[in-house]
């Protein structure tokens, strides 16, 4: 799905830019995110993270992979407030996009018509298999979408799903390994 326009563009340049990362859960979303705002800060650019306050598996504010790389970031309850915190980033991240409201696709035009790259990491499908929150607008919106695969937990193959292992119908259930496994296609269908 990626065209290679982010590794191709310099990590420099004043226009703005809307770049999505999304994948199933324990894909690499955030690690992927954190990788790309860690170039942009080796890169000596003003670089802003932002995170929903319902996120809070690893901590408060910070922005955590599963693999326990951080980065400081500031929670926000809706993405109009986003606006509000960006200052004079150069470079703006938004993980857990699927949380967000509505706005956030409108919020990140705004950014990147300011000329910020703008770096969106989010689960582009739900527990049921269905598009996620504002991540298939965002998805539209972008220059450029990385779509990453976890190891399906059953066949090794490559896994796009995020398999409730709990009985819960609730769209947004927080959780780790004890209620998701990743899952491609074949196994979840199972």
């Amino acid at each position: 799905m990626t065209n290679n326009f982010a590794a191709n563009k310099a990590i420099s340049t004043n226009s703005g830019s809307i770049e999505v990362i999304c994948g199933s859960m324990f894909s690499g979303k955030t690690e992927e995110l954190l990788r790309r705002l860690k170039r942009a800060q080796i890169a000596k650019l003003s670089v802003e993270i932002f995170k929903p306050t319902t996120d809070t598996r690893y901590h408060e504010t910070d922005v955590v992979s599963h693999n326990a790389n951080s980065i400081k970031a500031i929670s926000v309850d809706n993405s109009l407030s986003i606006l509000l915190y960006v200052g004079d980033a150069q470079v703006v991240g938004i993980d857990e996009a699927q949380f967000f409201d509505t706005n956030l696709p409108n919020v990140c035009i705004k950014l990147a018509n300011k000329g910020i790259r703008v770096l969106v990491a989010g689960l582009d499908m739900d527990f049921e298999g269905k598009p996620f929150g504002t991540m298939p607008a965002l998805m539209a919106i972008a220059e450029d979408v990385t779509k990453v695969h976890a190891v399906c937990m059953r066949c090794g193959g490559a896994a796009l799903y995020s398999y409730r292992l709990v009985d819960n119908k609730n769209q947004v259930l927080l959780g780790e390994k004890e209620n998701y496994e990743p899952l491609c296609r074949n196994c979840y269908n199972k």
